[in-house]
């Protein structure tokens, strides 16, 4: 079944609520899957297709037909594409980020900071455009010229999660695009509209047919296609641990470029000379922000002795604040799943019966309500509990006790994970120290773990991440080229 850009969607006084795969510029797909904003139990968000590996053969096979003439065209002209994409993201922000509340959960102002973070994404690799890629080198040859180049990978796969889910396509997409790539990307399942909406702003911008394609679907059909096509020359994927490790083999398996960006379990360290309450602030910022749906949200909090009580006291009363609820109008928003919100449930209820103290929060609701969860606070709990080592993907922190900033340190690098940590402190040496030791890719001192700049490199080591090529910044080009030296005699 094939639509025009003018019937693409079903549209009601709510926005956008059918997405269909965007093969070759055309919208394809029926839409027999149903997405149920988590906030508002009977009502539909969202309708998408089931993508088929057919379906993937056939956007691959559009975009190798494209990329050609698409790596051909001089940069800026490309970045002007994405330039004009970038602005039509901005000039659609409210009804964007209204579709984004209902098929994801988010509060409506943290929505709307999501598309303006697509928008100067695009914005900031379509200036690119303009940027030098390659070097002139000395030669120690006579009369030669030593120059390099950055040439386009040809096809690129992405697969994205539902917790930015059109803050990461874009900042996927765009390094890849203006460096001369042709995408298919996946979507995740849960949040059909949001790439929906990216692409709309592409091919309104101009982009040519086949360069960008949208399939929707499972991971296991559509995702697993992607991985094993011979003509996907990369992927980038972000997602969970397990899933990513799978793809690595398969990537590896056909010796194809694989980046991977995958789960976190982040801690900060708050010493004694720390304000307790500015402290509390930037936990409470990393940890139930974005109801703690982020790889890079704050889950485990270690404290020196002398500031534990004024901590646990200020944290405490900031959780309350964090009232969950309605996006549209809830100081926090809703859990995405019901299966993540049972996951959140189950750690919680969990980690008190094995004996932690909870000072926020809950584990009860209504099996059939609103998937709205509390903010938790769970203090007691030994170093090696799982509430403290395995990633919960909610609104959830533990808090524990160590003596001293050497033991805290080392309490921080006890992980599987490397994404983010933090540290508040007043002490200038030790906020050095600790940004030198530290085994995470991003490091915050006195700031929430959770957030990004776009123009700086982002990544994980240990199991957070492949640890080879970065997103974001200038650095994200590297994934998406290969470099080529052509020395030139007159």
């Amino acid at each position: 079944m094939t639509s025009t850009a003018t019937d693409l969607s079903t549209s009601t006084d709510r926005g956008l609520i059918t997405a269909r795969h965007f093969i070759n510029g055309e919208w394809l797909g029926g839409a027999d899957t149903e997405r149920m904003n988590p906030a508002r139990p009977g009502e539909l968000a969202a309708l998408s297709p089931s993508g088929t590996a057919q379906d993937v053969d056939a956007a691959i096979s559009a975009a190798t037909a494209a990329q050609p003439a698409w790596a051909a065209l001089p940069a800026p002209t490309r970045g002007a594409i994405l330039m004009a994409a970038g602005n039509l993201l901005l000039d659609r922000q409210t009804a964007i980020a209204e579709d984004l509340v209902r098929e994801e959960g988010k509060t409506l102002a943290e929505a709307k900071g999501e598309v303006k973070r697509a928008s100067d994404v695009l914005r900031f690799f379509g200036s690119l455009g303009w940027a030098a890629t390659g070097e002139v080198l000395p030669s120690g040859l006579p009369d030669t010229t030593i120059t390099t180049r950055r040439e386009a990978l040809g096809v690129v796969g992405l697969i994205t999660p539902w917790n930015f889910p059109i803050a990461i396509p874009a900042w996927k997409s765009a390094p890849a695009l203006i460096s001369g790539n042709a995408v298919v990307i996946k979507p995740a399942e849960l949040t059909p509209l949001s790439a929906t909406h990216l692409a709309r702003a592409l091919q309104d911008a101009g982009l040519p047919a086949g360069v960008f394609n949208v399939v929707h679907g499972k991971g296991r059909v559509v995702g697993d296609a992607l991985a094993r096509d011979p003509r996907i020359a990369g992927l980038s994927f972000t997602g969970s641990t397990a899933v990513g490790l799978g793809l690595q083999e398969i990537l590896n398996g056909r010796r194809a470029r694989v980046q991977l960006e995958m789960g976190g379990k982040n801690g900060v360290l708050v010493l004694d000379d720390a304000d307790p309450r500015k402290a509390a602030k930037v936990v409470a910022a990393g940890a139930f922000g974005l109801t703690g749906q982020a790889c890079t949200a704050t889950s485990r909090v270690y404290v020196t002795p002398g500031i534990r009580t004024a901590f646990l006291e200020a944290l405490t009363e900031e959780a309350a604040a964090y009232t969950p609820g309605d996006g549209m109008n809830a100081a926090m928003g809703a859990v995405v799943s019901r299966q993540q919100f049972e996951q959140n449930q189950t750690a919680v209820r969990s980690a008190v019966e094995r004996g932690a103290t909870l000072l926020a929060g809950g584990y009860d609701g209504d099996p059939a309500g609103p998937l709205v969860f509390p903010a938790a606070v769970l203090t007691g709990l030994p170093f090696d509990d799982a509430a403290v080592t395995e990633e919960i993907f909610g609104p959830v922190v533990a808090v524990l006790e160590v003596a001293d900033y050497e033991a805290g340190v080392a309490a921080i690098n006890d992980s599987r994970y490397g994404l983010t940590a933090g540290i508040c402190t007043d002490s200038l040496a030790r906020a050095t120290d600790f940004a030198a030791r530290a085994q995470a890719g991003v490091i915050k001192v006195n700031r929430p773990t959770a957030g990004l700049d776009l123009n700086v490199p982002f990544g994980g080591v240990k199991d957070s991440s492949t640890n080879t090529f970065r997103e974001q910044g200038k650095s994200a080009l590297d994934f998406f080229t290969w470099g080529k030296t052509v020395y030139t005699g007159v």
